[in-house]
């Protein structure tokens, strides 16, 4: 009996991994890719027509020069733009969208693990399919990140390639710590192994701890939050010691790292520290912009969250008063702080916060951009080359040249012309594997 269940489970993942588009290619399989232009991630003007050469999950030659080896499976995408595969900095695939806040908060306290991770695996196919190859996963809980990007590289189940925080680190009370709930209802106060730390020594345990147990990029806490319950959404909620621990430790292990700051004076002394990333920022001053033009700091803006705040707001979908406050103030803020960073050159990637939102709808990042003042070609390589240079990443993907893995993605028309295009990848190349090929949808 027990032989049969095996061979039936087998079966079911074989034939999963069919319908999920995950059935790997032969070793030293060639394809071209042909459409009408393409972008390869870091020039002002796309190239017509495109032309990228893949072998063994590899680039081995883009542009409209590229030699074509005998053999290759041609695929033509029609009228489209070849572009590299979309980088999102900011989601949460292991949290699901709810607009039912109460039911969220519920749901966090019933779900089996297995249950979560099985939700887990869905958000991060919706996330590929989207044309997102790549995601910076800043915070989750259980090891639940970890555990999905294990499966992912494994062959497992589909979804982008994953860099993993295992949870974000912050202060007891503040935006990464369990708040709401009457004491004792955990069995215990949280600690340095739960991410929540108070001292620069906890701080350094806190992010060995995540090292130790997964963790690629080291995610801390550097001010309140809009979604929890205890804090104002601007208040500092690390010292300036905390913050240089977490981000030496980090950098010491060869950690990239990021910090949630919506208010300035915590988004401050993370800069001050080194931080490689400001999330959010919506109300960052003059002296916080000014101190990430000079040391060279990403601005992460995550208007993706605003928007879908917005949205729940609009359906009158029933939030806590206290968090309603916090969401129309950063929403408020959110796009002159975004304009400001914009006009004073300071370096951006996008990141969208997704599970603010629901899965999939990543693309839409580059409109919000844009929409605000960003050149659509600016845009594309904010999710592009310029987030695989924050994530560390820059020699492996972010643009279409020879010896970079191939991830590319396809989509209809010049999304130059039309930002939105974006929003309809009708193909998604991971390591040389397709994973989606609609070309009814694309140029044909």
């Amino acid at each position: 009996m027990k032989t049969k269940w095996i061979c039936a489970l087998a079966v079911m993942l074989s034939v999963g991994a069919g319908v999920f588009g995950q059935e790997k290619k032969p070793a030293g399989k060639s394809y071209v890719l042909k459409a009408t232009r393409l972008f390869d991630g870091k020039s002002n003007t796309l190239v017509k027509p495109g032309v990228v050469v893949v072998t063994d999950g590899k680039i081995v030659a883009a542009g409209t020069s590229a030699a074509i080896p005998a053999g290759a499976e041609t695929i033509d995408l029609g009228d489209a733009t070849i572009l590299p595969g979309f980088i999102d900095a900011h989601t949460h695939l292991t949290m699901s969208y709810r607009e039912d806040y109460a039911r969220a908060a519920l749901d966090s306290l019933q779900k089996p693990i297995p249950e979560m991770a099985l939700d887990a695996s869905v958000n991060a196919r919706a996330t590929l399919m989207a044309g997102i190859t790549t995601v910076r996963d800043v915070g989750s809980q259980d090891y639940l990140d970890a555990g999905l990007r294990n499966a992912i590289n494994r062959g497992v189940v589909p979804g982008p390639r994953m860099l993993v925080a295992v949870h974000a680190i912050g202060a007891t009370g503040g935006h990464c710590d369990e708040t709401g709930y009457r004491a004792g209802v955990f069995g215990k106060e949280t600690g340095p192994e739960d991410g929540v730390i108070n001292g620069a020594d906890q701080a350094r345990q806190a992010v060995r701890l995540a090292h130790k147990y997964g963790a690629t990029i080291i995610k801390t806490c550097a001010t309140g939050g809009v979604l929890s319950l205890a804090d104002a959404v601007d208040t500092p909620q690390l010292t300036q010691e905390e913050l240089n621990a977490i981000v030496d430790e980090a950098h010491a292990l060869k950690l990239k790292t990021a910090a949630h700051a919506h208010g300035a004076e915590g988004a401050k002394r993370a800069i001050r520290a080194g931080i490689d990333s400001i999330e959010h920022g919506s109300f960052l001053d003059d002296e916080a912009l000014n101190l990430m033009k000079q040391r060279g700091t990403y601005y992460v803006p995550t208007l993706m969250a605003a928007q879908g705040l917005s949205e729940q707001i609009s359906k009158g979908v029933t939030i806590p008063p206290a968090i309603l406050v916090k969401a129309n103030a950063a929403i408020a803020a959110i796009h002159q702080t975004f304009q400001k960073a914009l006009g004073m050159g300071i370096k951006i990637g996008l990141g969208t916060d997704a599970a603010v939102y629901p899965h999939g709808r990543n693309p839409e990042e580059f409109h919000q951009m844009v929409d605000l003042g960003m050149k659509p070609i600016d845009s594309l390589k904010a999710g592009t080359s310029a987030d695989a240079e924050l994530l560390g990443l820059a020699d492996k993907i972010g643009t279409l040249e020879p010896g970079k893995l191939a991830d590319m993605v396809a989509v209809p028309g010049d999304p130059v012309e039309n930002i939105r295009a974006t929003e309809h990848v009708f193909f998604v190349m991971k390591e040389g594997v397709i994973y989606k090929n609609d070309r009814g949808a694309g140029g044909h």
